[in-house]
């Protein structure tokens, strides 16, 4: 499948692996069929990671930095100017109204996407009780969430194929839905809670999937992901003909 296909610019394979040199054989691996692909906590810290996010970028890749900022105004203003600076294509942003009118601010006119956390997908009702929410579901909290980010100029969600269909009707399909928590059938649960399938996440509404241990943990990762994107744009391609 050529690589210039909406399915392969949409899948973002998270790179959750030990270090920067076990990263780097698997954006060789995976090269010619993916070219997104998301950088979060478990490398944040990794001697070298400056270094490979820099050269992703110079190898015409994208990144998706997924660090959650989630600070006061003026440190989150300067640390989304900093990653905006950086070229990286979709930062992860938290908090409140004000919060998120910082990051918007810090990002200026560069390209860089906001994405606001909405719910991760490995919390359910109970976890969510646990944090002070027990008047609410999930899905209440999800969309409210979303309004706020809508308001407050994001240009993005995350959040669970289960919700992406309110989001798109909530928001008149002016938010991206980033959908975490990919799960076929054959594959392992892990600590997924609120999981979906690629091509049920699509029909819902998502517009990019992330999908991390079903293709880096795979025997052949390349295969598993070429094996996505095949089913994505077969969703992607029903949708459109909807």
């Amino acid at each position: 499948m050529p690589l210039q296909t909406i399915a392969s610019q949409r899948l973002i394979v998270a790179l959750d692996v030990p270090d920067v040199d076990h990263a780097r054989q698997m954006v060789a691996t995976l090269n010619g069929a993916v070219s997104f692909f998301k950088i979060g906590l478990t490398l944040q810290l990794a001697e070298g990671v400056g270094e490979l996010i820099r050269e992703l970028i110079d190898g015409g890749k994208q990144v998706f930095l997924d660090y959650k900022y989630y600070d006061i105004e003026a440190t989150l203003r300067r640390a989304v100017e900093r990653a905006a600076q950086l070229g990286v294509s979709f930062l992860t942003i938290h908090g409140s109204g004000k919060l998120i009118r910082a990051a918007v601010e810090g990002r200026a006119q560069q390209p860089l996407k906001l994405f606001t956390v909405t719910i991760l997908t490995s919390m359910d009702k109970e976890d969510i009780a646990e944090l002070g929410y027990t008047a609410h579901t999930v899905e209440q909290l999800v969309l409210f969430r979303a309004r706020k980010a809508l308001e407050a100029g994001c240009d993005g969600v995350i959040a669970s194929g289960e919700e992406a269909k309110q989001i798109k009707e909530l928001t008149h399909n002016k938010l991206l839905v980033v959908t975490p928590g990919i799960r076929r059938d054959i594959h392992p649960a892990d600590d997924q809670k609120r999981r979906t399938g690629p091509a049920s996440a699509i029909h819902a509404g998502a517009d990019y999937l992330v999908v991390g241990r079903p293709i880096i943990a795979a025997p052949d990762p390349r295969s598993e992901a070429v094996s996505f994107v095949e089913e994505m744009q077969q969703a992607f391609d029903s949708r459109a003909s909807r």
